[in-house]
């Protein structure tokens, strides 16, 4: 054991001599020793021995400048912050300069003054690249998310070569930092400690009566309506800080028991007026679709194309109820849309950028129209083609109150997008037919598509695409992009049509809502598209009840509450109030109807949930992940493998053996295989469907091996031997 860790020394002995010759080459180089011994660096140096508090002035406005220039992808328009936005710009430098204080505690300035840079510089590194895939910047919320981008390397927000870049330059970096630890210079405070200290909590201390006084001025602000703008408006560290510190939601003033009982009764009063269906009546199926990325190119001038790309949604459009649905967010944040659609609660009550689904949903449950609708009898479900962990997706439906959830490692996928990278949407009409008809019930499912999602190739993939492109006024890179898209919501409007085909096969009432959850990551603006709004989609509907045609926009929160009450479903407390203010002619986003909506939404989420004392109380439900059993039927040796016979399998089942999970191969649908090495007869196997974080969803029977023709591989080697000499005696 000591020879082994010697060797491992040695090992890194050898690996930091080797990163060490190149810097010193550099360091010994004429230029760099020319430089060294010139008036400017020695003016340099004193200036930073001497003045360092106030050198940390440019330093911090430059840091601000660069980050900037990074997340804006552009100089000018980072001069442009500087010169249009001069308040946030300078609050945004100060803040970074309250931060390298901190160096003054220490007697090793100089690595603590690029340690802090570089936290700053990685941090606009970060933002630069997300906003080169989507729209919204980088918060803190999307910290969260590192666990669920890292099960999605070598997809489509970034591959795995980009992965290990990203790696070797922290590696590389790190190493540095522990050079310039051990062999930087010292600086020999001349100020006691407790002087020092006081300046650097004074300045801290500073930033919370600053940020109040540029906020109460209209420098600043504390709420961003539109995320990306905001940050555009008030620089990117402020945003990013307020991502961190604004989480959740604030008490609202005047929030009491009598208040929410106010509400509560108001609703209640004005329901006690409506039709309530009889519990003899038929209830339809409700399904909701989110149709990912989902944009009409016809509401867009510059888009030209061969022929109708969505000929049947335009169809649904025109017979059936539809209009424009207001998202909270625009190329990113699924869950936020459907965050809305499915609780009837408003995230621009939560922090700039949080996912609650990542947050607060972790930790409390909440009310939705799950729960409404379980209330009146009916089965719950939801169908997915990506992960069932992604966006915590698994926890946010049971704290939803759900019965089932079938996520893509319940679905036995095979078909995908020209780039692999996406499923095929058609794998979910199976999906839903089998979730609806696994209960005799009334339905509300729940359907999540995935075949829109980016990022676009700014490159040409499909020869002989089935619609063609002229992207007028936009780089050939761009009109690939736009090719790629539109083709795609070219195969979403045919799966739709398959989807409702199918339910209509059923011979049940159905309505069917669809929305898009936001316009795509293509860098469209305000001007581009019709409604002058990028946070306006659309959402179209079905049924087969003769449902009356009523057109108008609605926004994500009123969406399922409008039709539940064209359906004359009334209960549950949000449902209830969002149909009381409807009514009341109440506009969605003004402060009298959103008002007594964050009253309730706080009261749920984080209060004392009054609510529920006065009103229906919900919970969350013991969430079933998929509705068909995997069933192990059979199982045999092979060509030195064990191959397992049954039903239900997909791409992300796992066999364990005792318990034990071993590497599995899938063949098909029906087919399994493990190495017959990790296996004998007698020993207990069983199927999981496993989805990220090894987290097992749904477990077959379990299934005794037993092949009369196996040998063990030390018995087969004894009978081998045995053969071999038998031959030699004859």
């Amino acid at each position: 054991m000591k020879r082994f860790f010697s060797k491992i020394k040695s090992g890194f002995v050898w690996l930091g001599k080797n990163i060490k010759k190149p810097f010193i080459k550099l360091a010994n180089s004429k230029a760099v020793q020319s430089y060294l011994g010139s008036k400017f660096h020695k003016t340099w140096l004193m200036l930073w021995d001497k003045y360092s508090f106030w050198m940390h002035i440019p330093l911090a406005m430059l840091l601000i400048f660069v980050m900037e220039w990074m997340s804006r992808h552009s100089f000018t328009e980072a001069w442009g912050f500087v010169v249009n936005h001069t308040g946030p710009y300078l609050f945004n430098s100060y803040c970074i300069f309250v931060a390298l204080s901190i160096v003054f505690l220490s007697k090793r300035r100089g690595w603590w003054r690029v340690f802090i840079s570089m936290i700053f510089i990685i941090l606009g590194i970060i933002n630069c690249v997300i906003l080169l895939n989507r729209v919204s910047p980088f918060g803190y919320t999307d910290l969260y998310m590192i666990s669920d981008l890292l099960t999605m390397q070598d997809s489509n927000y970034f591959s795995a070569e980009e992965a290990m870049l990203a790696i070797t330059a922290l590696v590389i970096y790190i190493i540095i930092m522990i050079i310039y630890l051990k062999k930087g210079k010292k600086k020999q405070n001349g100020k006691p400690f407790w002087q020092r200290l006081i300046l650097v909590v004074a300045l801290w201390v500073s930033l919370y009566p600053s940020t109040l006084l540029l906020r109460n001025s209209g420098i600043m602000t504390s709420y961003f309506g539109n995320l990306a703008q905001g940050y555009l408006d008030y620089g990117y560290l402020y945003g990013f800080s307020t991502s961190v510190l604004d989480r959740g939601m604030n008490r609202p003033f005047g929030y009491s028991k009598s208040k929410i009982e106010s509400i509560v009764d108001e609703d209640s009063a004005y329901v006690s007026t409506l039709e309530i269906p009889s519990e003899d009546a038929s209830q339809p199926n409700i399904v909701v679709i989110l149709l990912e990325s989902f944009y009409d190119v016809s509401e867009a001038d510059f888009i030209e194309t061969s022929e109708d790309p969505i000929p049947y949604i335009h169809y649904l459009e025109q017979n059936y109820s539809t209009g424009h649905c207001i998202v909270p967010v625009v190329g990113a944040g699924t869950c936020n849309s459907e965050f809305e659609v499915l609780t009837g609660l408003s995230c621009n009550f939560f922090g700039p950028g949080e996912y609650p689904q990542k947050t607060i949903l972790k930790e409390t449950d909440v009310e939705s129209y799950a729960d409404v609708l379980s209330e009146d009898g009916y089965s719950t479900h939801v169908v997915h083609n990506n992960g069932g962990n992604f966006y915590s997706r698994a926890n946010a439906f049971s704290m939803m109150g759900f019965d089932t959830f079938t996520s893509k490692e319940l679905l036995d996928i095979t078909d995908y997008t020209p780039l692999g990278n996406w499923p095929t949407d058609d794998i979910l009409i199976d999906g839903t037919l089998d979730a609806m008809n696994s209960t005799p019930e009334s339905d509300f499912v729940y359907t999540i598509t995935v075949e829109g999602h980016g990022a676009y190739p700014t490159y040409q993939v499909e020869e002989d695409p089935a619609i063609k492109v002229n992207a007028v006024g936009k780089t050939e890179e761009e009109n690939w992009a736009w090719e790629y898209y539109i083709n795609r919501i070219y195969n979403v409007d045919d799966f739709v049509k398959q989807y409702i085909e199918a339910l209509d096969a059923r011979g049940e009432d159905t309505l069917v809502i669809m929305f898009g959850d936001h316009l795509p990551t293509m860098g469209l603006t305000n001007d581009e598209v019709a409604t002058g709004d990028l946070y306006q989609t659309k959402y179209f509907t079905w049924n087969n009840f003769g449902m009356e045609k009523i057109d108008e926009d609605l926004a994500s929160y009123q969406l399922v509450s409008e039709f539940l009450n064209r359906l004359n479903i009334h209960n549950g407390n949000i449902n209830a109030y969002h149909q009381t203010a409807m009514a009341e002619g109440k506009q969605r986003g003004t402060s009298e109807y959103m008002n007594d909506l964050r009253m309730l939404q706080y009261d749920i989420m984080y209060g004392d949930r009054y609510t529920y004392e006065v009103g229906t109380e919900y919970g969350p439900s013991d969430l079933i992940m998929g509705v068909n059993d995997v069933t192990i039927d059979s199982a045999y040796f092979f060509n030195g493998r064990l191959h397992i016979y049954g039903d239900e399998f997909t791409k992300w089942s796992k066999v364990y053996v005792n318990d034990e999970q071993v590497s599995t191969k899938y063949e098909s649908g029906q087919v399994l295989s493990i190495k017959a090495s990790d296996v004998k007869n007698g020993d207990t196997i069983k199927v999981c469907q496993v989805g990220s974080s090894n987290t097992i969803f749904r477990e077959s029977n379990e299934y005794t091996v037993f092949d009369p023709n196996y040998v063990e591989e030390e018995e087969e080697a004894e009978l081998e031997e045995s053969e071999t000499s038998e031959d030699a005696d004859e």
